[in-house]
């Protein structure tokens, strides 16, 4: 088996991290697990690893979450399925990822809907976001926190030529996540979407099994892909965010004090990481160029145009129901 030094180091990071237990952690009464697929110097993972430690502590060592970045446990789809069973009891699920499960967690992932993040936080801290956390813990065995975490608007990298518009994406062979809303979308716009885990995009990048491949500044940054790519377009195609839910039965088990410190403090972290995130993508953009990607922005209306010809937002709207897509077009405006 091949490992490039990417991997081996994003591993060790992990593995150490892992490995890092005080005696307090040892001798705690909830040991629980959190898995994801961020490597683990991303500035997410590293809330996270803070928002466990400050949990043990102020819980006076009875609660221990170990984080476990980078994919070990598995890739986002393998864990949505353990933290519904219960073989971790935390897993921060994307929306967008969580809607295989439940659909109307897809609604902050609708295409070109949000225009900036001043909308995103209002619909998100606000009534929307109500809405769906509401939906989650009464149509699922799972218990969201109080306040996303910011995975960020998504952009476009490819081998083959520059995204200027809609047009220019058709025939393409891009990796995206298996993710119901992102997969449809993709395809509405005449693209060949390919899943496949986040660990295995660099592969599949420089071996030309897929042109191209679409994520977050950070995550393209994080995943080394300007190695292997030649541009990046900066679609905004879709913003998403995580949900830090817990398993049900996991969470009940929690006395309730140790239940409302763990929620206070994933959300207190969420709001540091999104400051963390805005910071990190000033710079990205002008780093990203200086590592030899050539960066272009493009035209949101011809996308916009072929997703509704395509029957994208009349199709989830069906799926997600009036009642949220009501609450989403109070901030976004009329979409499709």
């Amino acid at each position: 088996m091949h490992i490039n030094r990417r991997h081996f180091m994003g591993g060790a990071a992990a593995a150490v991290a892992a490995a890092t237990i005080s005696s307090s952690a040892m001798g705690a009464q909830f040991r629980y697990k959190l898995g994801h697929s961020t490597p683990a110097d991303h500035p997410f993972s590293k809330r996270l690893v803070e928002a466990s430690a400050e949990i043990l502590e102020k819980t006076s060592g009875r609660l221990n979450i170990q984080v476990f970045p980078n994919s070990q446990l598995g890739g986002d789809n393998d864990l949505l399925s353990q933290v519904r069973s219960g073989a971790v009891e935390f897993f921060p699920a994307a929306g967008l990822i969580l809607a295989s499960v439940l659909p109307v967690t897809a609604i902050d992932g609708m295409g070109f809907a949000f225009p900036n993040y001043d909308k995103v936080w209002e619909a998100m801290d606000g009534d929307l976001g109500s809405y769906v956390r509401d939906q989650i813990t009464v149509n699922t065995n799972l218990v969201p926190m109080n306040k996303m975490w910011d995975l960020g608007y998504r952009q476009i990298t490819n081998s083959a030529r520059a995204i200027n518009t809609a047009d220019d994406l058709t025939g393409l062979k891009l990796r995206v996540p298996g993710a119901p809303p992102l997969v449809s979308l993709f395809q509405g716009l005449g693209v060949a979407p390919v899943s496949m885990q986040f660990g295995e995009i660099y592969t599949a990048l420089q071996t030309k099994v897929v042109d191209g491949q679409e994520n977050p500044l950070s995550q393209i940054d994080t995943g080394k892909f300007y190695e292997v790519q030649k541009y990046m377009s900066l679609t905004n195609h879709v913003w998403d965010g995580f949900w830090i839910i817990a398993n049900g039965a996991a969470w009940k088990r929690l006395p309730e004090d140790i239940q409302n410190i763990a929620n206070t403090v994933f959300s207190e972290k969420a709001v540091l990481q999104r400051a963390d995130l805005v910071t990190l993508n000033q710079s990205l953009i002008d780093q990203l160029k200086g590592k030899g990607l050539a960066i272009n922005t493009t035209e949101t209306d011809s996308f916009r145009a072929k997703l509704k010809q395509a029957g994208f937002y009349a199709n989830w709207r069906k799926q997600i129901g009036d009642e949220a897509w009501t609450r989403l077009e109070h901030y976004t405006g009329p979409l499709g």
